[in-house]
């Protein structure tokens, strides 16, 4: 029901909201699911005859969905302006569907069942990069489709719930994982002398064959769930003006919030909307580059360094109750913060938090550096390793996906989402395949850089990104194009 007090439809907004964050959990569970299916993958693929399959091809095998990423975040932009926002989330829950179907039967059709190759490998990567593609899209228009459908005043708060769902996302997977394998273990994996690896006589037949089938699979039903409710959200406003359909956007506006305000929003956004014929750079390139550094910053200062490797991080600290445990631990206190976020990011703003988060994260990251050098092991980089997430989760973990849905032109918002979050998937790439030989080479050096890059980001946000609190989106066009005359 509308209401008058708050001039929008709170009980609408949600409802869209929910399912749209349903993109955002399937993000975080697609990226996740590897971490309990890797090693029994490793020991099918150990498996082949055909083949040798090593600790680089795993590598490779465990990072796959990643080159997905970036071409679905790349992508992003032509399908948001060509097809919208929601088809385009429609578009991507099919690739979810079906990379989770390929994962648990990637024979299905031409290879023979449960006889690893080296064709079944590369089929078996090209089922995950679909999956990543559907992440890279889910990454860049989620939020999109949330900032583009909610009223100003509460569209730093429903944006973020897109990050509460991505880390719900993950600790979902980690507990699915946990009760597929149940009493089972993972298989033992053997080096000899020549450096080649084999699968312990030993190891259970049964996470070989069957366990990390069941857990890609696992996913099908969320993504089938999402397709589902897809249908029954409406596109953006924004995206129906900018393809003429204004009194489509009239209406969806009316719902959201009420007749008087949705034909004043209309006319603002009539006023601002000309996607056809801007080109990126229309509002200088100064908005662009603020938007790529941010995707840039969220991953240089470290983060997924801790979320893709945290059982090893905390084994090597010598942490009493295990990697594990610990691992859980942080997961709980993530979501936490993550919820320090949604409820403070309207109320505070996004800049505030962003140079908050930042210091915060250099004092934990430093922390953890300090500890290395002085041989401190045990509780205090333990708590200084989620000190580092803790604070991460409450700034530029929700707050880039805000600023970056955001910060916009609506004339140039998809194309330039595509690039931000393509530069985003790229970094997570280059720091998570460089954490774990920083790290052997020395975890003083690795927490010391991402503390460096922690400063550096306090200073970008307090000297570059404008604030965008209670702004419109046609707000921020008009600052854009001010700048830039």
């Amino acid at each position: 029901m509308y209401d008058m007090k708050r001039e929008y439809n709170l009980a609408y907004i949600v409802c869209i909201t929910l399912v749209a964050t349903l993109g955002g959990l399937l993000f975080g569970y697609d990226t996740a699911v590897i971490s309990g299916a890797e090693k029994g993958l490793e020991g099918f693929f150990l498996g082949a005859k055909d083949f040798q399959y090593t600790k680089v091809l795993h590598g490779i095998t465990s990072s796959s969905a990643l080159i997905g990423c970036v071409v679905g975040g790349l992508i992003s932009g032509f399908f948001a302006s060509r097809y919208g926002r929601r088809d385009s989330l429609r578009f991507a829950s099919v690739l979810f569907f079906l990379s989770a179907l390929g994962s648990w039967s990637p024979e299905f059709l031409f290879f023979e069942k449960g006889v690893p190759t080296w064709d079944l490998w590369i089929t078996f990567n090209l089922y995950r990069v679909l999956g990543g593609i559907g992440v890279g899209l889910a990454s860049a228009i989620v939020p999109m489709y949330i900032a583009e459908i909610s009223p100003s005043n509460i569209r730093g708060t429903l944006v973020s719930c897109n990050q509460f769902a991505i880390i719900f996302g993950m600790l979902v997977v980690y507990f699915v994982n946990f009760l597929i394998l149940g009493d089972h273990t993972n298989p033992i994996v053997d080096k000899d002398a020549a450096g080649i690896l084999s699968v312990n006589a030993a190891s259970d037949p049964w996470t070989i064959a069957t366990g990390w089938r069941r857990m890609f699979v696992s996913e099908a039903y969320v993504a089938f769930v999402f397709g589902i409710l897809l249908f029954f959200v409406p596109r953006t406003p924004r995206y129906l003006v900018l393809v003429g359909q204004n009194e489509r956007a009239m209406s969806i506006l009316t719902k959201i919030n009420g007749m008087t305000k949705a034909k004043e929003i209309l006319d603002d956004i009539v006023s601002t909307s000309k996607e056809k014929t801007e080109k990126l750079f229309a509002y200088g390139s100064l908005v662009v580059i603020i938007g790529i550094l941010l995707s840039v910053f969220q991953q240089a200062i470290g983060i997924n360094a801790v979320l893709y490797f945290a059982p090893r991080i905390f084994d090597s600290v010598g942490v009493e109750g295990g990697g594990m445990m610990q691992t859980v631990i942080m997961g709980i206190v993530n979501i936490l913060f993550t919820v320090v976020a949604i409820v403070t990011v309207d109320k505070f703003g996004r800049k505030p938090l962003l140079i908050i988060g930042s210091i915060g994260m250099a004092v934990g990251a430093f922390a953890v550096a300090l500890c290395d050098n002085f041989a401190v092991k045990g509780i205090v980089p333990a708590l200084s390793v989620i000190v580092y997430s803790a604070f991460f989760m409450m700034s530029w973990g929700p707050i880039c996906w805000v600023l970056i849905s955001e910060i916009f032109p609506n004339t140039i918002r998809g194309k330039a989402v595509a690039i931000a979050v393509a530069a985003q998937w790229i970094f997570n790439y280059i720091v998570s395949s460089t954490f774990p030989p920083l790290y052997d080479f020395s975890p003083m050096l690795a927490y010391g850089l991402y503390g460096v890059m922690c400063v550096f980001a306090a200073l970008f946000v307090w000297k570059l990104v404008p604030e965008t609190k209670g702004k419109t989106l046609e707000d921020m066009t008009r600052l854009w194009k001010k700048r830039a005359s």
